[in-house]
Formats: structure tokens, C-alpha cells, sequence
């Protein structure tokens, strides 16, 4: 299993970028999606291939959360994918261009297959590492003047969190001596034997370079360039799968703290740095002038909503899992609709785009209906997360914060719903702008993420439901029955 997600997709690449023929690109690509799918499927039906010598596989393997994060990782790739097919057609790419384009997606793609999968915390730093080099030449693909100056303060901030993330690896190796091993499974097992100064020292570095990639405030700055310069798609996997990956990891460090029983300690670093990306999101959002930066700090308020969610505890753990899925999966519909109104404008401003559904129905009716996807109205599942929260608040004692959170998203509401509708409705637009329609590749895979968002919203099926349970019950290390929710 780990030959064909770690391996297997970097050979496509090879093969297009040698061959730089369209059909052979389209396999690559396409073959790659269904790849990753296919095999978070199998996994999760306990269907193994084990092509890989024993030793290698010690430093890749699926866990239960692991299997989550890839999963999601997994259906957004696959969509990513295929209105991809529409980006070359619109934007005119020869076959050279192509393949250039899947080569450098599918190595961000392993990269953070790699992330996911690392059963030891200094590899996972290096595909860390790997995914900020892979995603910077995708930042720069169009190569735009703006998005040369998006890709090098990309790398330069990311690049300090990274090194930070080392001080922290090295800090965690001097405080578990004793142990002599980086491995998770070994940390897990004698976390209680960890120096505790030096693992909330160590914490507190991994924090802040992981939290650089996740792109939550104060840290934050790299994110609303890189995601507003890069091409639509490339937007959509950053959004929907790099910040994952990334909050994953401090995730897995947060299991550290918890089984050394020191979870206090980063609860409230999670906390407060949850509630200051909330209080960013609200402040910018009611001044952004650019959708694709709107939809930027989008994605800063509900990543700040997940580590409030895991900053809460064993209580909310659970909406914290199903915020990382109805994120990535609403986030990256709005930001491949975005595409489809950037084709048709011809400009990112939230002021020049006007009667989005009469220009372009579909498109436009999308767009309304992912918007209400990501702030979480009923049948959409963003609205149980929520409900989740802040009944978790109200389980520790924290009832006031209750009240604080949902000042700042009935703000962050506002100010992103006033830019939507100003868009959906009203005149046509500029007068001029090209009015041809994408073709159905760049509609499908929008349709089908809000379809099983819908599903999950309206009666969570029983796999859906028993993988967010798990996902929990590891980061609380506390074995837990299945999460009851709406339907069930």
C-alpha cells in the first residue's frame, strides 16, 4: 500500500513530464486520484499489499487518524484532478506545460502522503519540509509577477516555522534521553518518563513551526498570498489538504502531552491561538476586497475552529474531526468555483463581480451553496461541529467563551456572506468579460463534495461516523463508543 502512494505517483510524473503527451498527462493525473482513493478504501476494508521490506515499512503506516487525514487528502486530490482538466483548457496549456503542472502536483501530493503516513516525528519534519518546496513551484506556476513575491514569502516564513519545528525535535530528543527513540509508537508508550520541562518547551517550538504551515494567527501571514496567487485548483489543495497536514502533526505531538498528562498546558496554547485566528479572521474579512483572500481567511477562522475544538479536550475532539472534513471538502469547492468566476470576470475583486447567477447559473449557484456549506447552515455538517463546540464549552465550565465564539463567527459570517451576495446578485458585471462556460469538469467536483456533504450532514454514514470516532479516541487516548449524531 505505501509502494503506491509514496512511490507509485512520483513514477506517473516522471512518465509525463518525459513523454509531455495530453493523454498520457490525463492518466497520470487521473490514475494518481483514483490510486489515492482506491487505496484509503482498501485500507480501510483491511486489504493490505505489502511490497515493501519490512524495514521501510516501520517508517510508514496507517493509523486510525492517519487514515482520516489521508482519506479527506484523498477525495480532495480527486477532485482537484478533475476540474484540473478544465484549468488546461481554459487557460490554454500545451502538453509540455501539463506535464509540468501534474509533476509538480503529484510530488506535493506525496509529500503530504508522506506527512500523513511518517511513523516518526523527524520524517515527518523533512515531508513537512518537502511540501513547502513543492508547493512553492506550484504557487509560481502561473508565473506572475504578484505570485513570485506570494511564492518567495511563502518559502521565507514557512521555512522559519520549519527550522523552529527542528529546535523542537531537538529539545523533545534532549527531554526523552531516556527513550532514544523518535519513533510516535515509542513516545506514546513512555511519554510519562519525558522531562515535562522540556516536553512543553518542546511543544511550544513545534507549535509555532507547524502552526506556521496550518496558517493560524499570529502566524498566518504567508497564507492569504499563496492562496490568492496560486491557480485555482492549486488553491483548493492547499486549503483542503496542506493545512491538514500540518495540523496533523500537531496533533500527533498533542498525544504526547496527553498521555504524559501535561495536556493542560497545550490546551491553552490551542485555545487562546484558536480564538486569536478567529478575532483575525473577523477583522480582515470585513475588509477584504478579493474573494480568493476572503476565502484565505476562511480557511485561518475554521483552522483557528480546530484547535479550539482540540484545545477543549475529549469533549471537542470529536467536532474537531468533523470540522477538518466539512472544511476541506467546502473549501475546496469555493475555491475551485472561484476559478470558474475568475475565467469569467477576468479579476479577483469582490467589486467587479456582479450577477454571478445570471452570467453563469451554475457557477453562481454553487458558489451560494458552498458559501452556506462553510459557515455551517443546517443540513451542512459545519453547523454540528459548531453545535459540538459549543456545547463542549459549556461541558468544561467555559460557557463565556461559548458567548465569545460566537460573536466573532456571527462577524466572520457577515462580512464573507455581504461579499457573496454581492456577487451572486445585481448587474451583469464588466461589460466585456468573457462570458464563455467552463466546461463540466469544473463543475462536477463541487457538485459532488456538496452532495456528500449533504449525506453527512443529513444521516452520517456508519464508516464516515466510526472514522471521525477514532480519529478522536486517538487524540484523546481514551477508548470511546462510536459519536452519535444527526440520524443515528
Amino acid at each position: 500500500m505505501i509502494t503506491l502512494v509514496i512511490i507509485l505517483p512520483l513514477v506517473f510524473g516522471v512518465i509525463s513530464f518525459a513523454a509531455k503527451s495530453r493523454i498520457v498527462n490525463r492518466v497520470a493525473l487521473l490514475g494518481s486520484a483514483a490510486l489515492f482513493v482506491v487505496v484509503a478504501l482498501m485500507v480501510w476494508l483491511g486489504i493490505d499489499w505489502r511490497w515493501l521490506p519490512d524495514w521501510l515499512l516501520v517508517y510508514f503506516r496507517f493509523d486510525c487518524i492517519g487514515l482520516f487525514f489521508f482519506a479527506v487528502m484523498a477525495i480532495v486530490f480527486a477532485g482537484v484532478s478533475v476540474y484540473s482538466l478544465s484549468y488546461f483548457s481554459e487557460h490554454n496549456l500545451n502538453a509540455r506545460q501539463e506535464s509540468v503542472y501534474i509533476l509538480e502536483i503529484l510530488a506535493f501530493v506525496v509529500a503530504m502522503a508522506g506527512v500523513i503516513l511518517a511513523t516518526n516525528l523527524a520524517l515527518l519534519w523533512v515531508f513537512v519540509e518537502a511540501t513547502t518546496l513543492t508547493s512553492a513551484l506550484l504557487i509560481y506556476f502561473e508565473k506572475k509577477k504578484s505570485s513570485l513575491e506570494a511564492t518567495w514569502k511563502y518559502i521565507y516564513i514557512c521555512s522559519i516555522g520549519i527550522a523552529l519545528a527542528f529546535v523542537g525535535i531537538i529539545t523533545l530528543s534532549i527531554g526523552s534521553e531516556r527513550i532514544g527513540s523518535l519513533f510516535f509508537s515509542d513516545l506514546y508508550l513512555h511519554a510519562s518518563e519525558i522531562n515535562p520541562v522540556w516536553l512543553k518547551l518542546s511543544f511550544a517550538f513545534l507549535f509555532v513551526g507547524l502552526g506556521t504551515k496550518v496558517g493560524v494567527a499570529p502566524i498566518h501571514a504567508w497564507l492569504p498570498d499563496a492562496h490568492s496567487e496560486a491557480p485555482s485548483p492549486v488553491s483548493a489543495l492547499l486549503s483542503g489538504t496542506l493545512l491538514n497536514s500540518a495540523f496533523l502533526g500537531i496533533l500527533r505531538v498533542q498525544v504526547i502531552l496527553v498521555r504524559a498528562d501535561q495536556q493542560a498546558f497545550s490546551n491553552i496554547i490551542l485555545l487562546l491561538t484558536g480564538f486569536l485566528s478567529l478575532l483575525v479572521s473577523a477583522v480582515y474579512m470585513l475588509r477584504v476586497k478579493n474573494y480568493k483572500r476572503m476565502l484565505a481567511y476562511s480557511s485561518v477562522e475554521n483552522m483557528g475552529i480546530m484547535f479550539i475544538g482540540v484545545g477543549l479536550g475529549q469533549p471537542g475532539l470529536f467536532a474537531a474531526m468533523l470540522q477538518t472534513l466539512a472544511h476541506s471538502f467546502s473549501k475546496t469547492s469555493l475555491f475551485l468555483t472561484s476559478g470558474n468566476i475568475l475565467h469569467s470576470y477576468g479579476t479577483k475583486k469582490i467589486e467587479d463581480v456582479q450577477g454571478l447567477l445570471k452570467r453563469d447559473p451554475v457557477t453562481g449557484w454553487i458558489w451560494m451553496a458552498s458559501f452556506l456549506a462553510i459557515i455551517g447552515i443546517p443540513p451542512f455538517p459545519i453547523f454540528i461541529s459548531k453545535f459540538f463546540i459549543i456545547r463542549a464549552f459549556w461541558v468544561n465550565g467555559q460557557g463565556w467563551l461559548a458567548v465569545l465564539f460566537f460573536l466573532f463567527i456571527v462577524v466572520v459570517t457577515f462580512g464573507m456572506g455581504k461579499a457573496v451576495f454581492r456577487m451572486a446578485f445585481g448587474d451583469s458585471g464588466i461589460e466585456g468579460a468573457g462570458s464563455v462556460r467552463p466546461a463540466s469538469s469544473a463543475y462536477l467536483p463541487q457538485i459532488v463534495l456538496l452532495a456528500a456533504l449533504v449525506i453527512v450532514g443529513i444521516n452520517m454514514p456508519n464508516l464516515v461516523n466510526e472514522m471521525l470516532s477514532k480519529a478522536a479516541a486517538f487524540v484523546s487516548s481514551v477508548p470511546a463508543p462510536v459519536a452519535r449524531v444527526a440520524g443515528r
